[in-house]
């Protein structure tokens, strides 16, 4: 007859009552009760009963990776164990909350005992969870004394094989039975065998619907690679679901099954990296083909985002995966949040210097720019910093902080690019021909295609030491350096040209020594005075007169202005 234990009997209750206990599970005999009526009705085909059955076990001992699937296996075979071994005496159970733990049977496979949890319920304990299939095994030929009948191989995958394996097989050879090493061996290869065939039809699939919409689907290695997380999701898939079948042992189960997990999670969030790849590569051709170079800055930014959410999804699940707990981890996150701030204060400012790169428009990718001692152009714009190309053709790295903090000469944006440029004309080309060349360098600008026609200067300049320096200041409207470059070009060939039939020569830097020696007596000071006196006098005379004619000739008179 079931009842107390000298063990029971000195087992004190492990928490006092709570009114939050719920009222099926504040006494031994409640807890009985609900849990086969829950049983009962999973007989009658209401599985959604097994959830009020295993509120009534401990399950805290389980795997978190097994726990449900374990629990139901285990529920159903203790109520089949328990049907078989005694009848059930409610008045016999005690109906205190307070009571000792009470032991409904046991054997040398196990026992079934009703203890109370922390939180004042009172549940099966995990030795009764733990004994389950072995009490089964051990009464399954027995006579049901009591209850409804459950089919245990419709809940017991592994009790259903196990059922149509012969004998011999079911011997226990290196902890498992035979017949669960060769499952083992026949599930593993079932798994690359799955992993090897769906990348085959998913290759196969994808080339012959390229080939329909008449595209390049030669090149299957790309194809390949992109579905490499989908075979190895497929083989973790049949591993996970395969396993339940076996009926291994809960450490060995849990073991295994936990590996399985991980490939699952593992190739899942694999698959969703390459996802997010082919979505870029999609992004990336659609901002290619657009006129906006915005796009073309936002669309590393959403890849990178996309990638930072997979990492921190596939992180989380996989720690609940592996049953490693996130709470402790994000309270001691909390606790240390002063110092975790001053750590990430630099990450952080990165952070929102993109964002303000982005809002200001301050450059975009393929802006040539000019950051302090830095000179390039932009080549990519991330969450933490800025990759610059230099002219030297290396790779600078710029944190965002300090390009917003920063002055920015963005070249990359100008309209109009400045040249500046003195001609050197040779002292003996005449003034008519270097009023005709400036002009003609006038015209050459109003027809260059990428010239501005509404402002420009071509004068001549300056008289240096060894040639006439003709000014020419034009601006060239061009969308970039290389542009600039081949319109530069072909403007100064074609002064090269204009100089050439005007025949008019480019100087270089020359020197010219001149010797003079004085003949004849020499002069009184008094007589040299007078004649420089009476020389200047004329000259001056003479450089006024021809002056005037020279203004004359122009159509200018005194103090009057050209139009």
């Amino acid at each position: 007859m079931p009842g107390l234990t000298s063990e029971d009997s000195a087992t004190s209750a492990q928490a006092p009552a709570s009114a939050d206990v719920p009222a099926d599970r504040r006494t031994p005999r409640a807890t009985m009760r609900s849990f086969l009526s829950a049983m009962n009705e999973v007989a009658r085909g209401n599985e959604d009963a097994l959830e009020d059955a295993l509120a009534c076990m401990d399950l805290s001992e389980l795997a978190t990776v097994i726990r449900h699937e374990t629990g139901v296996a285990a529920a159903v075979q203790l109520k089949e164990a328990m049907d078989r071994l005694e009848f059930v005496d409610a008045t016999a159970i005690p109906n205190q909350a307070d009571a000792p733990a009470w032991t409904f049977a046991s054997r040398r496979e196990g026992r079934v005992r009703l203890v109370r949890g922390e939180d004042g319920a009172w549940v099966f304990d995990a030795e009764t969870v733990r004994a389950a299939p072995l009490l089964y095994a051990a009464v399954a030929k027995l006579s049901r004394l009591a209850g409804r009948p459950i089919d245990v191989t419709r809940f017991v995958a592994g009790q259903r094989l196990r059922q149509l394996v012969p004998k011999p097989l079911r011997e226990v050879g290196l902890l498992l039975e035979h017949w669960q090493w060769l499952g083992l061996l026949a599930l593993a290869f079932a798994g690359v065998l799955g992993d090897r065939l769906s990348i085959l039809l998913l290759t196969g699939g994808i080339a012959l619907g390229m080939r329909w919409r008449k595209l390049d689907a030669r090149d299957t290695s790309t194809m390949r690679k992109h579905l490499r997380p989908v075979g190895l999701l497929a083989m973790a898939g049949i591993w996970v679901t395969g396993l339940s079948w076996l009926g291994l042992p809960e450490g060995t189960f849990a073991w295994i099954m936990i590996a399985a997990r991980f490939v699952l999670a593992a190739a899942a969030v694999w698959g969703a990296w390459r996802l997010v790849d082919v979505l870029g590569d999609v992004l990336t051709a659609w901002a290619d083909g657009t006129e906006s170079a915005l796009d073309d800055l936002l669309v590393p930014l959403v890849v990178k985002s996309f990638k930072v959410f997979v990492a921190a999804m596939g992180l989380v699940f996989l720690a609940d995966q592996l049953e490693l707990r996130l709470t402790p981890l994000l309270t001691g996150l909390g606790l240390g949040g002063l110092a975790f701030a001053l750590a990430a204060k630099d990450m952080l400012g990165n952070f929102f210097g993109s964002i303000m790169i982005i809002a200001d428009r301050t450059f975009q990718v393929g802006d040539w720019i000019v950051v302090g001692d830095v000179e390039g152009t932009v080549e990519q714009v991330g969450f933490r910093s800025t990759r610059v190309r230099t002219f030297y053709n290396s790779l600078m790295t710029l944190p965002n902080t300090n390009l917003v903090t920063s002055a920015v000469d963005n070249l990359g944006r100008r309209r109009w690019r400045r040249w500046r440029a003195l001609i050197s004309l040779t002292y003996d080309t005449p003034p008519e021909r270097i009023e005709a060349f400036c002009e003609g360098v006038r015209e050459l600008v109003r027809r260059h295609p990428y010239t501005r026609k509404d402002y420009f200067q071509v004068y001549l300049n300056a008289f240096a030491p060894a040639s006439l320096d003709v000014l020419v200041y034009v601006f060239f409207e061009t969308p970039d350096w290389s542009t600039e470059l081949r319109e530069r070009q072909r403007l100064m060939l074609d002064i090269m040209r204009l100089a050439r039939q005007l025949g008019v020569e480019f100087a270089f830097p020359t020197q010219t020594l001149h010797v003079r020696q004085e003949q004849g007596g020499e002069v009184e000071p008094e007589a040299l005075a007078d004649g420089a006196q009476r020389s200047v006098s004329q000259h001056t005379m003479r450089g006024r007169k021809q002056a005037r004619e020279i203004m004359s000739a122009f159509g200018l008179d005194e103090g009057g202005r050209p139009p």
